[in-house]
């Protein structure tokens, strides 16, 4: 984690990256063991707990940040919109006041149930938001700390026919888009796409040169750290006059339809905390196979 020192206020940019960053206010992961179901087993509450920025929002929210800054430099070289969808109430609030301490410029609450929500429903949502705002870029966290159905960025890209990279661990900008380096299961593939796209990212964008955007000089490094931007008490009290707009589904021409059911959750079983020693490998495979039927 590092600190965001606060850039001048006058500077202007070279460089105009668009980019629509998506921030989902989650139930903070840091108190995972207090969340609880319901007592008729239909929902997780999140009774009692402090909201947080999704934390792969939070790594793409950093990404953005990065390849719209001269961070050498402390300019701000593009423009970053957060899109908040949810209830307008205080923890909502809060969490998009703080990607906008970061250095986000502007932000937009879409107003919505949580209940009426799924990747479907935000798909279609960010969609519209991208075609009004027209950015260079949709980059989102790669899922969410809560659903992790890891499904919004493909359906939003789908939905506005814009080329898609998952899983992002590197970007430099080339010319008319980006090259790259994405994750799979068997290795790191390398990219080219241009732009307008939907991205997401993997945690390793956090690296110190994980982005290089052309204006920041390419042998500067961010701090080693494997959190995103901390803001100063000056970014946190300037986001609280930074334009802000609050819109409704109606205005967007979207019915809140959603396509997962959730019909029953239940919390994993307590652990009974009871220790049984082997004597040898060999009796532990036999337990492992025999008895815990693991292997």
């Amino acid at each position: 984690m590092f600190d965001a020192e606060p850039f001048p206020e006058e500077e202007e940019s070279e460089a105009r990256l668009k980019i629509l960053v998506p921030i989902k206010r989650v139930a903070d992961p840091e108190n995972a063991n207090k969340v609880k179901v319901s007592a008729d087993g239909t929902q997780v509450t999140s009774e009692g707990l402090e909201w947080a920025i999704n934390p792969f929002d939070e790594w793409s929210l950093e990404a953005a940040l990065r390849l719209t800054e001269n961070r050498a430099e402390k300019k701000r070289t593009g423009e970053i919109i957060i899109v908040g969808i949810g209830p307008n109430d205080d923890g909502m609030m809060r969490t998009l006041r703080s990607a906008l301490a970061k250095g986000a410029e502007r932000g937009i609450l879409v107003e919505a149930d949580d209940a009426s929500l799924d990747s479907s429903v935000v798909a279609k949502i960010l969609a519209k938001i991208a075609e009004k705002e027209s950015p260079d870029v949709v980059f989102l966290g790669k899922q969410t700390a809560d659903g992790d159905s890891n499904v919004a960025g493909t359906i939003t890209a789908e939905h506005l026919g814009w080329p898609l990279v998952n899983y992002a661990t590197q970007i430099t900008v080339a010319d008319g888009g980006f090259t790259i380096k994405r994750e799979l299961d068997t290795g790191v593939q390398t990219v080219s796409v241009k732009t307008p796209c939907v991205l997401t990212s993997s945690d390793r964008i956090l690296h110190p040169s994980s982005v290089k955007n052309g204006i920041t000089p390419d042998d500067f490094a961010y701090p080693e750290s494997d959190h995103a931007r901390t803001a100063p008490l000056r970014d946190i009290m300037k986001a609280k006059s930074k334009p802000f707009e609050t819109i409704t589904l109606d205005s967007l021409g979207i019915e809140a339809e959603t396509t997962v059911e959730y019909t029953q959750f239940e919390l994993p079983p307590a652990r009974s905390g009871e220790t049984t020693y082997v004597e040898s490998v060999d009796e532990l495979v036999q337990k492992l196979h025999g008895d815990a039927k693991v292997i």
